[in-house]
């Protein structure tokens, strides 16, 4: 497939050297322009270019932009043909994003997406850490293969969702519709906790909503606290320890 990707921080170049080394024809940009991309990101093929020609004859659009940074792109996404799969990696913590207040209200942070993007989408990747995005990818069928949540409400990006979760070494787990993606945000037994697909099959519908906003919360204040650095990104085991200490 050809594949967009707009950021190109920790999971973007991740993103754009997993899909790139898996065949697919990929394509990154980031906001202070294609001289400035980690050439780390282009190892296996992919290719820096302005962030027009990213979304540009794609077939997929990948949101790897922090949440604050997403009305940014909203101009950028308006350009791509409505039959583009588009697939958002973001999460939302409002002392970093502003408080957005449909958000804090109760809406599901990718349908409060969604609506601003003014199309589908499908979101994936944002339930894993960095460090165990960039360490841990195997091939189908390795044992104890980590898992990924995906939801969408539309088919066409669930099963293009699924798939590229599945070519960048990770087991997609489909969590469900849009609406559903509650279970995979901050503050969730399967966020950034490192589960198999048995593990995350039985983590899901655990997940509690109107309690995750206060254990994501309670994390964020670990991990600053622990690193002078409130969106510090820990080590894996860290990350993965603290979080399903308090997530779990």
């Amino acid at each position: 497939m050809k594949i967009g990707i707009l950021g190109v921080g920790h999971i973007g170049k991740t993103l754009a050297r997993a899909l790139s080394a898996a065949g697919h024809e990929v394509k990154v940009a980031n906001s202070r322009g294609p001289e400035t991309v980690d050439p780390e990101a282009l190892v296996h093929g992919a290719t820096a270019v302005s962030t027009p020609d990213a979304v540009r004859d794609v077939d997929v659009v990948i949101l790897s932009v922090p949440f604050h940074r997403l009305r940014d792109v909203i101009p950028v996404v308006a350009e791509v043909p409505l039959d583009t799969v588009v697939i958002d990696t973001s999460n939302y913590y409002p002392f970093r994003d502003n408080e957005v207040e449909a958000i804090e209200g109760g809406q599901v942070e990718s349908v409060w997406v969604a609506e601003q993007l003014g199309r589908p989408i499908a979101k994936a990747w944002n339930a894993i850490g960095a460090a165990s995005f960039a360490a841990n990818g195997k091939p189908a069928g390795s044992p104890g293969r980590l898992a990924i949540p995906v939801a969408a409400s539309d088919d066409k990006h669930r099963e293009v969702a699924l798939q590229l979760v599945e070519d960048t070494g990770f087991t997609a787990f489909d969590a469900g519709s849009l609406e559903d993606s509650w279970r995979q945000q901050p503050g969730t037994p399967c966020y950034c906790t490192d589960l198999t697909e048995s593990e995350i099959q039985v983590a899901l519908p655990t997940a509690d909503r109107a309690r995750s906003p206060k254990r994501r919360d309670l994390s964020v204040a670990v991990f600053a606290e622990r690193y002078d650095d409130s969106m510090a990104n820990p080590d894996e085991e860290t990350m993965r320890r603290v979080n399903r200490a308090l997530f779990m």
